[in-house]
């Protein structure tokens, strides 16, 4: 009798310290927000968490690249707004100098301002990123990834922009200074042809490089957005349901002091009582 009175007993305190345990679960999910502290407390929604916590981590290093990519891409349209504009002043005095009217005075200024545009074209063409990397990479275009299966160079190789057939526009302007200098008017002519079609090519790289940033925009929205639903998958698989939650506790709370209740009253009774 005294045996399964304290076998009673014993499964009365391990029940109760069940419900405590489980009040204190409940407790930490309320605080912290979370309805899983342990893989084990749900394995299938654990393993969900963990897919979408790694499809996250993707998701922040292509949205880097984004970023990165937008900047870089921001800088080579300046960088090429620039040339754009000194390829055009480089024309407009070519045209100036093959004037009959032009002194050789004037002609020789002409040169002096075409040989300072074909260094800046140079300098451009060397522009550096805030870590001091190449913009326009000097040999191959550097190519980034975007997404799972998207990667592409969102800025051309240097070679690509400030290069035609072998030649560099610099060399071109240099040239175009050179024919000027000398008062050489076939020479100028040539120049003056090969500046229209340096001028054309630039445009068509930097048409090139805004079709560039419009995709990496498209790309970055579409990031976003997966951004969004995998956030809202996640909170709903991994965050506590207060209401829920807070009721459970209540309930438990109730079970719990009616448990303890009965068993305090239960234990004082005496020996003879439970014998009786």
């Amino acid at each position: 009798m005294i045996n399964a009175v304290g076998n009673r007993m014993t499964r009365e305190i391990a029940r109760q310290q069940k419900l405590a345990d489980q009040i204190e679960r409940t407790q930490i999910q309320i605080s912290s927000g979370k309805r899983l502290q342990r893989m084990s407390d749900d394995p299938v929604s654990a393993r969900r968490i963990a897919t979408i916590g790694t499809a996250q981590s993707s998701l922040t290093a292509w949205n880097s690249n984004i970023n990165t990519a937008t900047a870089l891409v921001s800088q080579a349209d300046a960088a090429l707004k620039s040339v754009s504009n000194l390829m055009t002043r480089a024309r407009e005095l070519t045209v100036a100098a093959a004037n009959d009217t032009t002194s050789p005075a004037d002609r020789a200024t002409i040169a002096a301002e075409l040989g300072t545009i074909a260094d800046e074209i140079d300098s451009l063409a060397a522009t550096r990123d805030s870590n001091g990397e190449p913009v326009f990479a000097s040999s191959t275009a550097r190519v980034m990834r975007f997404d799972g299966d998207i990667s592409f160079a969102p800025v051309p190789a240097a070679a690509d922009v400030f290069v035609i057939a072998g030649n560099s526009l610099s060399t071109g302007i240099r040239d175009a200074a050179t024919a000027v200098a000398a008062g050489n008017k076939p020479a100028m002519g040539a120049a003056l042809t090969a500046l229209n079609t340096a001028i054309g090519h630039v445009a068509d790289r930097h048409a090139a490089l805004g079709l560039s940033a419009g995709r990496l925009e498209r790309i970055g929205d579409g990031l976003a957005a997966r951004g969004i639903t995998l956030k809202d998958e996640r909170s709903s698989v991994e965050d506590t349901d207060l209401s829920v939650a807070i009721a459970e506790l209540n309930a438990q709370d109730l079970t719990l002091g009616a448990a303890q209740a009965a068993f305090a009253k239960i234990n004082r009774q005496t020996l003879f009582d439970i014998l009786n």
